[in-house]
């Protein structure tokens, strides 16, 4: 692939000069009031909120959208009204009614209506992109949806739901970035075949968040301006630059040089040598990300991946401890469950080790023991690339072959969604906070059709599907969390996932930049109170 970069001068000097990817001004400095962003923003597939499911897409949602609750910045386990002023809850628990706030209006200037709610909710789910399974677990479908959302009046929109989940369930799930408050006006007059404006939000936005996007040029920038009248305030910045540099000694070098305000995803070498040095700060966020190891049950290409005792010898073909310690320096820490350490319900259990032997036994008394090849998925950045090295070394001691096949994020994803791979090292980030958001994800897929993580390794598990639809339904709160631990141990020891290690979010800032807030999920990027 060939790819083209802008220098960071030159996006600052197209921003300044009124025009965006032409001739570049001189300058000798990022502008004061503008942030350049260095990372690799290539995983991008789409910017609507209905559809964009790659985490550049979703760090970028906070900016560009607004729902009508969204997470606490700093304590995110409460949920804050944004576009919603209040709200009331239904006696019977399975409704709610939301007062919108107030004068709120979109980056248009058109006012956010109760009908823009209706629009915003029942569009992602008849578009049915990869992210409407988190609505579905209100129990809407695109044949249902429309009879569960009600105008009261201009600012009053009523909310209930068919499945069996209490209205602090339904809070979290319209906490979620799917669940973005769009302009109806905006996005019906570019709609184009009936697509809901699908095919315009790839590169536009229609949001009432403190930025809009001024340009989107794939695999080079993509660049925001402020959006001074967001019902939360203006922001501090003129805008912000997201730069595509796919090479993380390249992001290091920009970083390094003044170039950049913010770098992102840098390996853990290039982290310790940056710590220390003069106008360079590291911030360490914890982050709910779990990285794991997955077989495709439902591969093409290779038979072996769908054999449970290939599962079982991998859990001990893994150099845990060596990857978190030596390889990756303390980026991550070793956790072998899919809740996320700080979500209720997650374990601390980690029972399983480096154990060749152990794993060589597994794999004889299999009949593979003869040698076998995998090819493995991975996105081509740190700290990806370094685990799966790791990986394909320990796994040659058992006589497994690894083919590491590394892609750019993009076409990793579209590998993994129309379950093309035969195993893959990925990982997965909650939607909102709730237990029941990497449940849904690693332990449903009742029908071998729902577009969850289970689904996409060929995992069919009607059983263990019902019990996770119970455990959402469960209105006990320690019955509840009893659930789901019981849940993460079976995933943990019959699944094709070989869950390996909870990341820090690691981010190198120049030393000037200040109000930048990185939260627990992929999605609490915060640029708004962001000033240099």
């Amino acid at each position: 692939m060939t790819m083209r970069f802008l220098s960071a001068t030159a996006l600052a000097g197209a921003i300044a000069l009124g025009g965006l990817f032409g001739a570049p001004a001189a300058m000798a400095a990022t502008p004061k009031d503008l942030l350049i962003v260095a990372q690799a923003i290539d995983d991008i597939v789409s910017l609507d909120p209905a559809e964009g499911f790659e985490l550049t897409s979703v760090q970028s949602f906070n900016s560009l959208y607004q729902r009508l609750v969204q997470s606490n910045q700093t304590e995110p386990t409460k949920l804050d009204p944004v576009l919603a002023e209040s709200w009331v809850v239904a006696p019977e628990g399975n409704a709610i009614t939301f007062k919108i706030r107030d004068g709120a209006t979109f980056s248009s200037g058109n006012p956010v209506r109760a009908d823009d709610v209706i629009y915003s909710l029942s569009r992602a789910v008849k578009l049915g992109k990869s992210p409407v399974f988190i609505l579905n677990e209100l129990g809407w479908s695109a044949d249902n949806v429309d009879t569960f959302l009600t105008k009261v009046d201009d600012s009053h929109v009523k909310v209930s739901w068919p499945a069996k989940v209490g209205p602090s369930f339904a809070l979290s799930i319209l906490s979620a970035p799917v669940a973005s408050i769009v302009d109806q006006k905006e996005v019906e007059a570019h709609a184009k075949d009936g697509d809901f404006g699908n095919a315009w939000l790839h590169t536009a936005s229609a949001g009432s968040g403190p930025f809009k996007i001024r340009a989107y040029q794939p695999h080079e920038a993509l660049v925001l301006d402020a959006n001074a009248t967001s019902p939360t305030g203006a922001p501090k910045l003129k805008g912000i630059i997201f730069k595509n540099v796919a090479d993380p000694s390249a992001r290091r070098l920009l970083i390094e040089q003044g170039d950049a305000d913010i770098a992102r995803d840098i390996g853990a070498d290039q982290i310790a040598a940056l710590t220390g040095k003069p106008g360079i700060e590291v911030l360490s966020a914890p982050s709910a990300e779990v990285d794991f190891l997955g077989f495709n049950a439902a591969s093409k290409t290779n038979p072996d991946t769908k054999n449970p005792a290939l599962w079982e010898a991998a859990r001990w073909l893994v150099d845990y401890e060596g990857i978190a310690k030596n390889l990756l320096k303390g980026q991550s820490n070793v956790h072998q469950v899919f809740i996320p350490k700080g979500f209720a319900g997650s374990l601390d259990d980690t029972p399983f080790k480096l154990d060749v032997e152990k794993a060589k036994g597994i794999l004889k008394a299999a009949g593979l023991d003869k040698g076998l090849t995998v090819k493995l998925s991975v996105i081509n950045q740190p700290p990806y690339t370094d685990i799966a090295q790791a990986l394909q070394a320990t796994f040659a001691q058992a006589g497994i072959k690894l083919e590491i096949e590394p892609a750019v994020a993009s076409q990793f994803y579209s590998t993994l969604r129309s379950q093309g791979h035969e195993a893959a090292l990925a990982f997965w980030i909650p939607d909102y906070f709730d237990p029941h958001s990497n449940a849904s994800a690693f332990a449903l897929n009742r029908d071998d059709g729902t577009k969850t993580v289970a689904w996409r390794y060929g995992w069919s598990i009607p059983e263990l599907s019902e019990k996770t639809q119970a455990a959402v339904e469960e209105q006990d709160a320690d019955k509840r969390a009893a659930d789901y631990k019981a849940i993460q141990l079976e995933v943990q020891q019959k699944s094709p996932f070989v869950i390996l290690l909870q990341p820090n979010n690691q981010i190198v800032l120049r030393d000037n930049v200040k109000g930048f807030v990185q939260g627990l999920n992929a999605d609490q990027v915060y640029f708004a109170g962001v000033e240099k």
